[in-house]
């Protein structure tokens, strides 16, 4: 397969997993926002979902405050935002014009349908409620998935586009756990401050929610799951009340899980074996030692550690892998 259309199938995939993530992570902090916090706070938890896509900068030279609607339509429509979800989906609609030949006429058609009918979903104010046009773009980004899987040959391109799917979905899985898990930390130590509790006299395992802070704690986690559509998955597996550590183990460990990091690695390396090429033996090296890194690690290795440190590691290797499949596979990032 040239390059070239090697590139665009696993760009299309990726871009279209982005726009999807975007909105299931804006969607839940809009939902989020709309509970009752102190403006400093609500402040920090819009601040944390730029800071976790590295935005800040972006957001900061074009905003003066990190506001719901500022944050909201610099996420949404921002033309000059490479991950907001229209340039996505554009992005996705571009690479699919550019090998329409190459793909069945259904997957282009649903692909060029969705940016076509995008603006008209989009909110009209930034006041407007958002939830709507959220719903819209997962629905089609599941739309593109399932006409993919119910129309294309399971061949080299289908892998191609199941390599950029997996690894834009481990790394957006990992930032979103990165960003909440920050944010309730942030949350735990203004408590504390105002309380003048101890880090020992405050257990973030306990969230039954007795009180207001508790809670907001229990929502927050809800949240996060249902960002990554694991709620009922979550309530199925544990039938218990929610924890930190539970959440890491459903969204770091558990294979069967769609979207978790665990899942995602047995998935690429797997891939990788499909599309073996000589330039494929150090790619699989890499893939294969955070596969072994996962499989023997547990929960309490990842607090021990320090959740964010274990996810800044891991987002370093995962996108250090990307770099070097599209090095060896596609258009060398130097050049495209």
């Amino acid at each position: 397969m040239l390059s070239r259309t090697a590139d665009c199938l696993y760009w299309m995939s990726r871009y279209n997993e982005r726009a999807e993530n975007t909105a299931r992570m804006l969607d839940v902090a809009y939902q989020t926002s709309l509970m009752p916090h102190p403006n400093s706070s609500m402040e920090e938890n819009w601040r944390k979902i730029l800071n976790v896509s590295l935005l800040e900068s972006l957001f900061e030279s074009k905003y003066s405050e990190y506001t719901r609607e500022n944050v909201l339509e610099f996420m949404i429509s921002d033309p000059d935002n490479p991950s907001s979800i229209v340039t996505c989906l554009n992005a996705a609609r571009v690479n699919a014009r550019i090998i329409r030949g190459k793909i069945p006429s259904e997957v282009w058609e649903t692909q060029n349908l969705t940016y076509l009918n995008v603006q008209k979903f989009l909110p009209n104010t930034p006041d407007d409620d958002p939830s709507a046009f959220f719903e819209w773009v997962k629905y089609r980004c599941h739309l593109f998935h399932g006409v993919v899987i119910g129309t294309m040959l399971v061949n080299e391109s289908f892998k191609f586009l199941e390599m950029g799917t997996y690894l834009e979905r481990a790394d957006n899985t990992a930032r979103i756990l990165k960003a909440k898990y920050q944010v309730h930390q942030a949350g735990q130590q203004q408590t504390m401050g105002s309380t003048g509790m101890s880090q020992s006299q405050s257990s973030t395992s306990n969230l039954n929610p007795k009180n207001s802070n508790e809670i907001f704690d229990f929502y927050h986690w809800v949240s996060l799951l249902r960002s990554v559509s694991a709620f009922e998955i979550y309530r199925q597996t544990y039938a218990d009340q929610i924890t930190p550590e539970r959440i890491v183990d459903l969204l770091v460990f558990n294979p069967l899980l769609p979207r978790s990091l665990t899942k995602c690695i047995n998935s690429i390396l797997s891939l990788l074996g499909d599309l073996k090429a000589h330039q494929s033996r150090d790619i699989e090296h890499l893939v294969s030692k955070l596969k072994s890194e996962l499989d023997y690690s547990d929960v309490d290795d990842v607090f021990s550690e320090g959740l964010d440190n274990f996810i800044q590691r891991f987002l370093e290797k995962i996108n250090h892998i990307a770099d070097e499949f599209s090095n060896s596979y596609l258009i060398p990032l130097s050049v495209s």
